[in-house]
């Protein structure tokens, strides 16, 4: 899972830069056409067949006018364990919607956003869950409790080892609106969580895994199954499933069909249907990858093909270095979710695609597709063992951008990223780690597994990751399995080594592995030069004047020279100095080469020449700043282009602030002036100033042109374009 399409920028760099009917207990009638269950004998036969311990046969009606979904499952469940059990265990995860404070926190900005586009839209209707309608074995009643999000069913008969139960659950859900894992919002409806699943049982501990879906992160951790689920939904719908899918008319009630999917050794089953879904599907060497999308653009198409390209070349990178991707097929799931990708087995969920996604370079979906060998595959507890699977998608995905030759998202991602202020041990729980999952188990966890690859080499570690995928294929793999595999495959001492980085709460890279003070300068400089372009063209039609593009032409190479105001004296010029300070850190991060004018006679002398050809940032009460002083017909004439009323706004005594507006010598350059009227700020002013500072000339926040401060230091009036990744940004 990726909780944000920008967290390939570390978070240093943004510190400067500014997820069959029920004979017996019926709970649809016959009109609504659904297929008739299996025999339990016929089932019992499955089981002891089947690859996987259990099997779910699910009929499911959707009703599209309330939200609603009426199902029964038929599961059949092997008792794999030395221990005799007494009851099973459902987790019924989508009893996290019962209430804002269960439901996963990831969420939440987007509903809330949601909820202001749609104020009709009540409280109650971010909100759902399921209800247990019966259970039952032979025809016969089973006690159930459904509570915390696990469903506890006794049986009559204890369940020995070896041996198998055919269990009936008839079941209601209400899919909350929103953007939610489970959910609909607008033609799209989320599916996942929508149906009792088999809990893991652990012998060890002697007990079933009755964990609550996470608020701020994940909890899954399911067995391989093997799935045969018949939907019924309207004749328009799209539905996307894993597995095997055909379709059929309803034969009872026009209007309607019924999607059957059929998915073997699948570790959880997942669903999203919409009317207006589009699919694309390609066919090479026996795979099918499909993406099911809104044609909402002109374009799109191109861009789909782009990113189907894309998941065939990592399927095939990774079936290479890891294991052979064993399905026939892949699909990907675009929604309405923001910030936020998500994995499921054979599945993937991913936001709109953008007029400007380059899919070829789009490493949160390969991380995504990784995640087919580290969760579907390769299963873990994300609850207690994040790592496992987060870790080594995104070290995957770095793997994979390396081999691409792709020189910023290879494994110099990996190598400049400081996460030495990280006080968690890469192997801790979610629990442990509170709100700081994503650098410890993705930045850490790619880290530690990225040294284990240097150490070794490439070919030793391919090698360890095939026996570890041969050993965990279809299997849930631990931590102590998987430096047990790193013992039998690398040795003791690398057995060692990655268990030290596992567990070290102060683990950061070792030097050697690490870039050089001038490889790290110059990977920041292109990759700030990278993000601020495919910021700023997040916007078409762009106006060449707004602050950030001053920063982004600096990056292009142009020149860039700061003009102080020469004049200041006292107070005013320490606080000169202090902003400067501010700016240069900023320009420091990114590499930018400038130039520092603060005497009058250096000002002359470069004016008509030097100043001409560069982009400009003044600092400084304009009646102090020879520039602004030189330049002042000029810029009042060019303000006129941003809508900036200069002599109103700028020429008044206690005005502060900032603009930007072409260069008056030179069409093809920018002058910002970073400007304060009083002789100085008032001492509580400075700091928020900087900031603001700092905030203009980013690419993560609005685009300005102008912003006039208030006494307080707060934005009173402006003039700025939307940047629509400046939410992704915005503070929780």
């Amino acid at each position: 899972m990726y909780r944000s399409t920008i967290q390939s920028i570390s978070k240093k760099a943004l510190a400067y830069s500014l997820a069959f009917t029920l004979a017996a207990f019926p709970v649809v009638n016959a009109t609504q056409a659904l297929a008739a269950p299996a025999a339990s004998s016929a089932l019992s036969s499955l089981a002891a067949e089947a690859h996987a311990p259990v099997q779910y046969r699910i009929d499911a009606r959707l009703d599209e006018n309330n939200m609603r979904i009426k199902g029964s499952e038929t599961v059949t469940y092997r008792n794999t364990s030395n221990d005799t059990l007494r009851k099973i265990v459902f987790h019924t995860f989508a009893d996290a919607n019962r209430s804002k404070a269960t439901q996963t926190s990831m969420f939440e900005r987007n509903n809330e956003e949601i909820q202001k586009e749609n104020p009709q839209k009540k409280p109650e209707d971010f909100l759902g869950g399921i209800d247990i309608r019966s259970a039952a074995a032979d025809g016969q009643s089973l006690v159930f409790s459904n509570s915390n999000q696990a469903l506890t069913v006794e049986l009559k008969q204890e369940l020995k080892p070896g041996e198998a139960v055919t269990v009936e659950i008839g079941f209601e859900v209400k899919i909350p609106y929103g953007m939610q894992r489970l959910s609909y919002y607008k033609d799209i409806i989320n599916g996942a969580h929508w149906f009792p699943v088999m809990s893991v049982y652990d012998e060890n501990k002697h007990e079933w895994d009755r964990t609550k879906y996470s608020k701020a992160f994940e909890s899954d951790y399911y067995v391989s199954s093997d799935f045969e689920v018949h939907f019924n939904v309207p004749e328009a719908y799209q539905m996307l499933m894993p597995g095997n899918i055909t379709t059929q008319a309803d034969p009872k009630e026009p209007g309607r069909k019924i999607v059957t999917a059929r998915a073997d050794n699948t570790r959880e089953f997942v669903f999203f249907a919409s009317p207006n879904y589009k699919v694309e599907s390609v066919t090479r060497d026996g795979l099918t990858v499909e993406y099911y999308y809104s044609d909402n653009m002109p374009g799109k198409k191109k861009l789909v093909d782009g990113y189907i390209d894309t998941a065939f070349e990592a399927i095939s990178f990774f079936s290479e270095k890891y294991g052979k991707y064993p399905y026939s097929e892949f699909r990907i799931a675009e929604s309405y979710v923001e910030g936020v990708a998500v994995e499921f087995a054979r599945v993937i969920q991913m936001g709109q695609i953008q007029l400007n996604s380059d899919p070829a370079h789009d490493y949160v979906f390969v991380h995504e597709i990784a995640h087919q060998w580290f969760h579907a595959l390769i299963g873990n507890s994300s609850e207690t063992e994040s790592f496992l699977d987060e870790g080594f998608a995104d070290f995957s995905k770095v793997y994979f951008a390396e081999k691409q030759g792709d020189d910023l998202n290879g494994f110099k991602s990996i190598q400049i990223d400081d996460v030495s202020w990280i006080d968690k041990p890469i192997a801790s729980t979610n629990t442990e780690v509170g709100d700081m999952e994503s650098p410890t188990f993705y930045n850490k966890g790619r880290q530690a597994i990225y040294q284990l690859y240097r150490m070794v080499g490439e070919d030793k570690f391919d090698s360890f990751m095939q026996e570890y995928f041969k050993r965990y294929e279809y299997k849930n793999a631990t931590t102590q399995g998987l430096l047990q595999t790193i013992q039998d495959t690398l040795g003791d001492e690398a057995r060692k080594e990655m268990d030290t980085m596992l567990h070290d709460f102060d683990f950061a890279l070792k030097p050697e592995y690490q870039l050089s003070k001038e490889e790290a300068a110059a990977y920041w400089h292109e990759q700030f030069k990278n993000t601020y372009h495919s910021s700023l063209i997040q916007v078409p039609n762009l106006p060449s004047e707004t602050m950030s593009r001053i920063v982004d032409k600096a990056l292009q190479g142009e020149p860039l020279t700061i003009v102080l105001s020469d004049q200041a004296v006292g107070k005013e010029k320490e606080q000169q100095q202090k902003i400067l300070s501010k700016l240069e850190g900023t320009l420091g991060i990114m590499d930018i080469p400038y130039e520092v004018i603060s005497d009058r006679q250096t000002l002359k002398n470069k004016l008509k020449k030097e100043l001409g050809t560069s982009n400009i940032i003044a600092i400084g009460n304009y009646k102090t700043n020879g520039l602004i002083q030189a330049l002042k017909p000029g810029i009042i004439q060019k303000s006129k282009a941003i809508g900036l009323d200069w002599k109103s706004k700028v020429n008044l005594k206690a005005s502060k602030g900032a603009y930007v507006v072409k260069h008056p010598y030179n069409q093809n350059r920018l002058l910002l002036h970073f400007f304060w009227n009083d002789e100085a700020l008032s001492s509580n002013a400075v700091e928020s100033f900087a900031e603001q500072m700092l905030r203009g000339i980013s690419f993560s926040s609005d685009f300005y042109q102008y912003y006039i401060l208030d006494q307080a230091g707060s934005i009173a009036t402006d003039k700025k374009i939307t940047n629509p990744m400046a939410k992704l940004f915005a503070e929780d």
